[in-house]
């Protein structure tokens, strides 16, 4: 398969575009370094937020970072995307066999731990362990949490209009794209991944960031072709992992999970359901800390993968 290599930043930094596969690759660090693979949110965003404040300080810890945008999404432009989980599948198969990665560690972030979990079903044999990040295991009641947790908002602001509108939601298909799209709209509004007070890292890290004119700007971008077809192709927003989860773990595999204590999109019982499930002492909660939590908690969150990848 054809593609290009552009060399950037040093010789330690490679951004690959892959003409064949239409794919935006950037990597950082030692390619004879343990290797990380960060899976990007969505359906519809982009690894730009990872790759702009945390991929090159995990790299200066040892490691081998890949960053992508999954095709069709962010930068990996492709008309002809499938939005399904067999092409993403073929696609880090793709990136792990170009690069002849060996027992790699998943960063997989909220939809990006979908995305992981699916991978480690069919090649558990690639992958070193599954770092969920900020991961929804059932989004059913992530969006039940949200509803919750906005009710409780607009109860303490009398926002009667507000409450109104979610009564009319709660009424709603609630396996439709219409349902999900105005529980993460009511999730932004109410600030639900964002931690109230940020520490002085944080909000370094931030600032610092949105000074980048080329990779800040795409946070901003959320495309709906993907979000419209994997809702179509794999009903993504009624997907839960549970049992599937609980197998993996049965059967050997490592799935490790670090979550923001003020994440919105999950509840104190959705975090307890989330240990039960890979294990009390494999999931840390960290404080000042929500759904960006390689930003909101950076220099804990290089640590412990460190220490997870030792």
């Amino acid at each position: 398969m054809l593609y290009r290599l552009f060399l950037l930043i040093g010789l330690t930094t490679l951004v690959s575009y892959y003409t064949a596969q239409d794919l935006y690759i950037k990597t950082f660090g030692d390619k004879q370094a343990p290797p990380v693979l960060f899976l990007h949110g969505g359906p519809g965003y982009n690894a730009a937020n990872f790759e702009g404040t945390t991929a090159k300080a995990l790299a200066q810890k040892g490691f081998f970072v890949v960053v992508y945008d999954r095709r069709g999404e962010g930068r990996s432009i492709d008309s002809t995307a499938l939005f399904n989980f067999k092409q993403t599948i073929d696609d880090i198969n793709f990136i792990i066999d170009s690069y002849a990665l060996k027992e790699v560690t998943f960063i997989g972030h909220s939809f990006g731990g979908v995305v992981g979990t699916k991978y480690l079903q069919q090649y558990p044999d690639k992958v070193k362990q599954l770092i969920l990040v900020g991961a929804p295991i059932s989004f059913q009641e992530t969006f039940q949490t949200i509803i919750e947790s906005s009710e409780k908002i607009f109860k303490e602001k009398e926002d009667a209009s507000s409450l109104n509108y979610l009564k009319a939601l709660q009424k709603m298909d609630k396996t439709s794209i219409q349902y999900s799209g105005y529980c993460f709209m009511y999730a932004m509004r109410n600030g639900f991944y964002s931690p109230k007070k940020p520490t002085q890292e944080a909000t370094f890290i931030y600032k610092n960031f949105q000074k980048d004119s080329l990779l800040f700007p795409l946070t901003m971008q959320m495309k709906q072709p993907p979000v419209m077809g994997f809702w179509k192709n794999e009903n993504y927003t009624s997907i839960d992992l549970s049992t599937d989860i609980e197998q993996l773990v049965i059967e050997g595999n490592v799935i490790k999970g670090l979550y923001g204590v003020e994440d919105g999109l999950f509840s104190k019982k959705q975090l307890k359901q989330h240990a039960k499930l890979i294990g009390n002492n494999n999931i840390i909660l960290l404080e000042n800390c929500s759904h960006n939590v390689f930003i909101d908690q950076q220099e804990k969150f290089i640590q412990y993968l460190v220490d997870w990848c030792k």
